[in-house]
C-alpha cells in the first residue's frame, strides 16, 4: 500500500506493507542516489534487523549508529554523539541519514539530520506500533530538554516512510500499549468508524487481523492533517488530543513510568472527563474513552492531583502569551481547538 504526502518539494511517499525490511533499499534507491548512508538505531532494535537491513542496502557503503534505548536518548546531550558518528563517516550533504527504532530514534535522528550540516536527507524506518502510525509522519523531530519534552525541534520532512507491520510481532506488550493510546486518539479526533471498530474488538490479538489497515487508516489520517496543516498553526492541533496533560504526567515521572501512549491515553479521558463537566463535550465521550483504554490494557489515571501538573503545562508549547490551546471533543470522531488558560484545569482534582 502506498500513500503520498503532499507538500510541494517536501512530497514523499509512505509505504505500508509486510516484509517490506528485507526491500528497503530498492525503495530508497528511488529517493536517494547518494553514496553513504548512517543508520541510527538503538540497542533493542538494531540486532533485530540490522542484518535485514544492511542486506538491502549493499549497494551503499553503510555506517550505523546505536545508542540506548528509551526516552532519556532522547536528549540534548545525545546529539553530539550523532554528530561526531556522522563526521567521522564523512557525511556529506548528498548522503543520507535512516531512522531505524521507534519513535525517540526517529524525532533524534531526525532533529540531527536537519541540523548536520544545515540539513541532510532522511528516512524513516519505524519499528514500534507508536512510530508507524504517529510519529514517522508529519516531520516533526526534536529532542527533549530537562524541563519539558520537544521542547528543541524542527520541522523536518523525510524523503521516505518505510512501514512493515510485521516487525510489530517482536514487540514486547508494553510497547503495542505504548502504541494503541495514539490509535485511539486517531479515532477520537477524526474518525468514529476507526473508534466503533476499535471497541468492537476485545484485545490487541483480537485485532490483529485488521491491524494493517488500521496503521494505514491512522497515517492516512495524519498524512491529510498535515498536507493542510504543515507547521502546527491550525487544524494539526487536533492531533495534540490528550498530549497537554500526557507531556506532563511524563516529564513529572521523567519519562520512567507511563509510556508516552499510555499519558496520552490518561490525557485523553481526563481532559474529556472535564469537558464534559464543562457542558464542552458530548456526555458519554469519557466513558467510551475510558471502554477503549481497558480493552487495549491502557490506563486512566496516573495518580496525581490536576496542582502538580499546572507548572508544567505553562511551559508546554501550546501554552501562548497566557493562553492555553486544548484540543477538545464535540462528540467521538469530531475534535476542536478550545482556547484556555491554566484555570481550565482548577478543581480537577486526582488525574
Amino acid at each position: 500500500m502506498q500513500l503520498s504526502v503532499n507538500l510541494g518539494e517536501n512530497s514523499y511517499p509512505i509505504y505500508i506493507e509486510n516484509g517490506i525490511l528485507s526491500h528497503a533499499g530498492d525503495y530508497i534507491s528511488q529517493v536517494f542516489s547518494g553514496r553513504k548512508i548512517m543508520i541510527i538505531s538503538d540497542d533493542h532494535v538494531f540486532p533485530l534487523y540490522e542484518e535485514k537491513v544492511q542486506a538491502s542496502l549493499n549497494d551503499y557503503e553503510c555506517h550505523s549508529l546505536v545508542l540506548p534505548h528509551g526516552e532519556p536518548t532522547k536528549s540534548f546531550q545525545s546529539l553530539p554523539k550523532i554528530y561526531e558518528a556522522l563526521l567521522n563517516a564523512k557525511l556529506t550533504r548528498s548522503d543520507l541519514v535512516i531512522a531505524l527504532g521507534g519513535g525517540v530514534i526517529g524525532d533524534l535522528a531526525g532533529f540531527a539530520a536537519s541540523s548536520y550540516l544545515r540539513g541532510v536527507k532522511f528516512v524513516q524506518i519505524p519499528t514500534s506500533l507508536l512510530a508507524q502510525v504517529d510519529s514517522s509522519v508529519g516531520g516533526k523531530v526534536a529532542v527533549d530538554l530537562p524541563q519539558g519534552k520537544n521542547l528543541v525541534g524542527a520541522f523536518f520532512q523525510p524523503k521516505l516512510v518505510l512501514i512493515d507491520p510485521e516487525v510489530l510481532d517482536t514487540l514486547p506488550e508494553h510497547f503495542i500499549k505504548d502504541g494503541m493510546g495514539e490509535v485511539i486518539k486517531y479515532g477520537c479526533i477524526k474518525d468514529a468508524k476507526l473508534f466503533d471498530l476499535l471497541c468492537s474488538h476485545t484485545s490487541f490479538d483480537d485485532l490483529k487481523s485488521e491491524l494493517t489497515d488500521v496503521i494505514a487508516r491512522c497515517v492516512d489520517i495524519k498524512r491529510i492533517v498535515v498536507e493542510a496543516d504543515q507547521f502546527d498553526t491550525g487544524e494539526r492541533m487536533l492531533l495534540n488530543f490528550g498530549h497537554t496533560l500526557a507531556h506532563t504526567i511524563e516529564q513529572y515521572y521523567h519519562y520512567e513510568r507511563e509510556s508516552h501512549g499510555e499519558a496520552v491515553g490518561i490525557g485523553m479521558y481526563r481532559i474529556t472527563k472535564i469537558a464534559e463537566e464543562k457542558g464542552l463535550t458530548a456526555p458519554g465521550c469519557a466513558e467510551k474513552i475510558r471502554n477503549a483504554l481497558k480493552i487495549y490494557g491502557l490506563p486512566d489515571s496516573c495518580g496525581l492531583n490536576a496542582d502538580d501538573l499546572t507548572g508544567a503545562i505553562a511551559l508546554d508549547k501550546k501554552n501562548l502569551n497566557g493562553h492555553l490551546n486544548v484540543v477538545l471533543l464535540k462528540d467521538i470522531g469530531e475534535s476542536y481547538v478550545y482556547p484556555t488558560d491554566l484555570s481550565f484545569f482548577e478543581k480537577a482534582g486526582t488525574m
